[in-house]
C-alpha cells in the first residue's frame, strides 16, 4: 500500500508503508536498509519538484527625457526661454544665447530664433536675432 508523505511529492516519490515482511526494492524513491520493509528502515529521497529560476534583465526602462529642438528657426523667443535640450552639443550657442551644464541652449535675449551652419568647422550654430 502507498501514501503520499506530502502534497509535493509525486506518485514516484512516494513512501511505502508496507508490512514488515514484504520486499520493497522495486519502490521508486524509498531505500532500504536491509531487505526488509519496515517503518523503521524506510529512507525517503526527495528530488526537488521545481527547476531553479533565474531573474531577468530584460524589462526594465528609462523615464522619456524630452530631447529635441522647442522653438524653430524664426520663432519668437524671450530671455529663458529653453530652445534646444540635447545630449552633448550636436548644437553650438551662437549669438545671445547660453549653453546650460545638460547642453541646453537657452535664450538671453528677446527676439527670432536664427539656426545657422559654418563650412569650415562644421558645426551647427543656434543664436537669437534681437
Amino acid at each position: 500500500m502507498l501514501r503520499h508523505a506530502s502534497r509535493r511529492l509525486s506518485v514516484h516519490k512516494a513512501v511505502a508503508l508496507a508490512a514488515p515482511t514484504t520486499d520493497i526494492h522495486s519502490v521508486q524513491g524509498c531505500q532500504c536498509i536491509q531487505g526488509q520493509a519496515n517503518s523503521s528502515n524506510l529512507q525517503q529521497i526527495r528530488g526537488a519538484s521545481k527547476k531553479q529560476g533565474g531573474s531577468t534583465q530584460n524589462g526594465k526602462d528609462s523615464n522619456p527625457k524630452m530631447l529635441g529642438v522647442k522653438l524653430f528657426g524664426g520663432q519668437q523667443c524671450i530671455p529663458g526661454n529653453i530652445i534646444i535640450r540635447q545630449r552633448g552639443t550636436k548644437f553650438h550657442p551662437g549669438a545671445n544665447v547660453g549653453l546650460g551644464k545638460d547642453h541646453t541652449i537657452f535664450a538671453t535675449a528677446a527676439g527670432k530664433v536664427k539656426f545657422h551652419y559654418h563650412k569650415l568647422t562644421k558645426r551647427r550654430f543656434v543664436g537669437v536675432q534681437p
